[in-house]
């Protein structure tokens, strides 16, 4: 990976030193027989995040972290591989995959260049990993590449309100009014730490998603419910159930 775009070895350095922050969180939803999604724990019954039909397929999730969305696959039948640019994280994933018995493959890596052929999986998966720390014109075309005709693309990511209204300072809650340009959105460095996410107006990233024979079938706003709580300080509950603080993306490849 010495060889990778800058953005991959600075958001790798970045979660290498972060990795010990998200274990407890990524025992936790190991445990879960239910999945819950996004900083506010959705319930899966409420968001419908998953497909229904599961069982047999080939899944990838591109930015895995401690791998519990995979593990959520794999208790319900599919063959998930993940990948992701931190060993911290993957350390990790090993050993939650060690003391909960659900092995699979786990790659390190960009999920930017993911080595495998094309058409090889039946759904690529993201919460919160490819999705927002790998540039959008390179993951997403990359995902499309291993999907076969008729597999699903799914992402889960903050909202364009939430990268609009939310102030530089790290942690800093998001404001009632726009912080930043719509367009022009892609690449957002923050002043307190050295990661780099990207995000899309929705237009551009539709526009993308189609040029990679991508269709768009779903887009979910996620309103947390009442008593929602979250570690993160950056939304309140209140500013969450006013504006979509979250989004879920579901696209298909168009079969040929």
């Amino acid at each position: 990976m010495g060889d990778a775009p800058e953005h991959v070895l600075r958001n790798r350095a970045f979660w290498n030193e972060l990795a010990e922050e998200y274990v407890a969180d990524g025992h936790r939803n190991w445990l879960q027989a239910e999945p819950t999604w996004g900083i506010w724990s959705v319930p899966e019954a409420q968001l419908g995040v998953l497909p229904a039909d599961l069982d047999g397929i080939d899944s990838i999730e591109l930015g895995c972290g401690t791998g519990y969305v995979s593990a959520w696959l794999a208790r319900r039948g599919a063959r998930p591989v993940g990948i992701d640019n931190s060993e911290a994280q993957l350390a990790t994933a090993r050993e939650l995959q060690a003391e909960f018995g659900v092995e699979f493959p786990l790659l390190h890596g960009n999920a930017e260049e993911v080595p495998f052929p094309d058409a090889s999986f039946d759904l690529a998966i993201s919460e919160y990993g490819a999705s927002i720390w790998c540039d959008p014109y390179r993951w997403i075309p990359e995902a499309s590449r291993l999907l076969r005709p008729g597999g699903r693309l799914i992402f889960l990511v903050n909202s364009v309100f939430a990268m609009l209204c939310s102030p530089d300072e790290e942690d800093a809650p998001a404001e009632e009014r726009l912080l930043r340009p719509y367009f022009g959105m892609h690449r957002f460095e923050w002043s307190e730490d050295d990661s780099v996410e990207f995000h899309l107006p929705h237009g551009e990233l539709i526009a993308l998603l189609r040029e990679n024979d991508l269709q768009v079938e779903e887009l979910t706003e996620v309103r947390p419910p009442d008593g929602s709580t979250t570690r993160y300080p950056y939304i309140t509950l209140e500013w969450a159930q006013r504006w979509p603080c979250e989004e879920v993306w579901k696209a298909r490849k168009a079969e040929r």
